[in-house]
């Protein structure tokens, strides 16, 4: 009898569950006098659930049933005071606006009463758009009993009403009592801020932010701040941030280390090397300085002239010679390593070296780091057979992983500069699908190149030269690069590969900062290969030259134009939207 009766609710519930789907699909398409029998039968089976009778009512509502729509409101047996602003909007709908605002009067003094109906009363205001209402009932749930915070709900209707002030103020007393969710408040912000410190909503929440700091010392406030000032790219800002934060709260350099690392990734040396420089003088901790002041030497590298190389190489060996040759220094060593190969292009020293780093007691991924700069550096010798010994190993030893995924494609990558342009594009195929997007997408493009290219000449000599200049960028020979890409361009004029050279030049004409050269570049593929796959990238990156290099915004902001309408599709739209509307100077909301 039990298991009967069990089996009779179950097929109730299941026939219950389909009547709402289908009266849900109806209501959705408009087919309401459907939607109405059907929520009718639900109501009649439920009369005490709420939201099955609001729907009943919105069917009447829709078929301009607005007496019935009223009846059932008033004859509910509900005792929600919610239904108090449904009566009210039904009599909006009958153009009573005095018996409409005597019940949205009524709904909002309930809550005087019963103030944990608050938010059914807000949201029902809220579902018909009387945000004003929504905004007086939310406050004065607040205020009757304080422990309830309804900042967000405010937040979001300020948002919509386009009041940033008191929406921001309104997310800032949120996390004031509810730190948890900062970084929830920190992207709900980022919708309505932009890189431009001199947005009107920038500025808004930066005075807000100060006046909080003034007002208490909770360093919540110190954090937003800089957090802004990062959006804006005032990195020295966010540095003085950070650091009043750790002066009252010194447990950790993770925070200011942030601000240098983003820093330095942004090119803003100077202030990167002065962040990693108060690092190095106030850790404690030797781990921490190390990697500080690795940081830096990477730095000075990356911007150093032929003739600093000797001072760097004495700077390097005296780092070695302070914290000794062993598996905590193991990046330092693999930095040193490359400067050795790639800088000062002893890469014998340097494969003698970092063989001599294999033989530490190595955790299976540091020994994968090294062998990746190893086959590196045998790549740049042109020794492939043994570089691709190196990738293999990694790619076995640490299985799926990124520095396995970065092997696999720095395989097929010296395939490709062996001219084994085959067995590349089967590695780069795997490759496609990579958890790394970064590896994906030059997996990506170097398997497109190939494809593109490989049937157009049976002896395939252009994209062997090709892939040499691409061989020789690598290795740091940028001019016999170029000369490499002048001489397909020259010999190769019918070619698919054309639009590939050019813009591979202007990258290393970039490298050189022979910005005009490169701009000359990218306009030509704009004018003789706009319907190619580089015309976006081309458009993209002489944009930015203008903005960036050559001070022609004007210019640049109509080619960030011509993506966003004609390259809807392009990787490059949302930032270059970003970007138009920065140089187009409007205030982001």
């Amino acid at each position: 009898m039990k298991f009967l009766y069990i089996i009779c609710f179950l097929f109730s519930f299941h026939a219950f569950s389909q009547d709402e789907i289908l009266a849900k699909e109806y209501f959705k398409n408009g087919a309401f006098e459907k939607a109405q029998i059907l929520y009718k039968k639900i109501h009649e089976k439920n009369p005490a659930h709420y939201v099955f009778l609001i729907q009943l009512v919105k069917t009447h509502q829709q078929l301009e049933q607005l007496e019935e729509a009223q009846e059932l409101l008033e004859n509910s047996i509900l005792k929600n005071p919610a239904l108090l602003v449904e009566l009210g909007y039904n009599y909006q709908l009958k153009n009573d606006i005095e018996n409409a605002n005597t019940y949205y009067n009524k709904a909002i003094e309930s809550v005087d009463i019963d103030v944990s109906a608050a938010y059914y009363v807000a949201r029902a205001f809220e579902e018909h758009s009387l945000l004003d209402q929504a905004i007086i009932t939310y406050k004065k749930a607040m205020l009757l009993k304080p422990e309830y915070n309804f900042n967000v709900q405010l937040a979001r209707i300020y948002g919509e009403q386009g009041n940033v002030e008191k929406m921001f103020y309104s997310y800032v007393n949120f996390i004031q009592s509810n730190e948890n969710y900062v970084n929830t408040i920190k992207r709900a912000f980022s919708e309505f801020i932009s890189e431009d410190k001199n947005n009107p909503n920038n500025i808004i929440l930066k005075k807000i932010l100060l006046k909080k700091i003034q007002e208490t010392p909770d360093l919540l406030f110190n954090n937003l701040l800089s957090w802004l000032f990062l959006q804006q790219k005032e990195y020295y800002k966010a540095f003085t941030q950070e650091k009043a934060i750790f002066k009252r709260n010194p447990e950790s350099l993770n925070r200011i280390e942030n601000v240098a690392t983003i820093a330095a990734n942004e090119n803003q040396d100077a202030i990167a090397i002065e962040i990693f420089e108060y690092i190095v003088k106030i850790a404690q901790d030797p781990e921490i300085t190390l990697k500080a002041e690795n940081n830096i030497l990477q730095i000075e590298t990356k911007n150093a002239a032929p003739k600093d190389y000797a001072d760097l190489n004495k700077k390097y060996t005296t780092l070695l010679e302070t914290y000794g040759k062993h598996p905590g220094t193991i990046d330092l060593q693999v930095a040193y390593a490359h400067f050795l190969a790639f800088n000062l292009k002893d890469t014998e020293q340097a494969t003698t070296f970092l063989k001599e780093s294999l033989k530490l007691r190595l955790t299976t991924y540091q020994a994968s780091k090294v062998k990746l700069e190893l086959a590196d550096i045998l790549v740049f010798q042109e020794k492939f057979n043994e570089a691709l010994i190196y990738y293999t190993q990694i790619q076995r030893s640490l299985k799926n992983s990124t520095i396995s995924q970065e092997a696999r494609f720095k395989v097929a990558k010296t395939s490709y500069y062996k001219g084994d342009f085959k067995w590349a594009e089967s590695q780069l195929k795997i490759l496609k699908s990579s958890t790394s997007q970064l590896i994906a997408n030059d997996a990506l493009d170097l398997k497109l190149l190939i494809s593109d290219n490989k049937y157009e000449d049976s002896t395939q000599a252009a994209l062997k030269l090709y892939a040499k200049a691409d061989l020789l960028a690598f290795q740091n020979r940028t001019q016999e690069a170029i000369s490499i890409l002048d001489k397909i361009m020259e010999a190769h004029k019918t070619e698919t590969i054309i639009d590939q050279a050019l813009y591979k030049q202007a990258q290393l004409f970039e490298s050189k900062k022979q910005y005009q050269k490169a701009a000359d570049n990218y306009q030509q593929i704009i004018k003789d290969y706009k319907e190619e796959i580089l015309a976006d990238d081309a458009l993209f990156y002489l944009a930015k030259l203008y903005n960036d290099h050559l001070a022609q915004p004007e210019k640049a902001k109509e080619l960030y134009e011509e993506i966003i309408f004609n390259y809807q599709d392009s990787i490059y739209f949302i930032e270059a939207r970003k970007n138009y509307r920065m140089l187009r100077g409007d205030a982001i909301n």
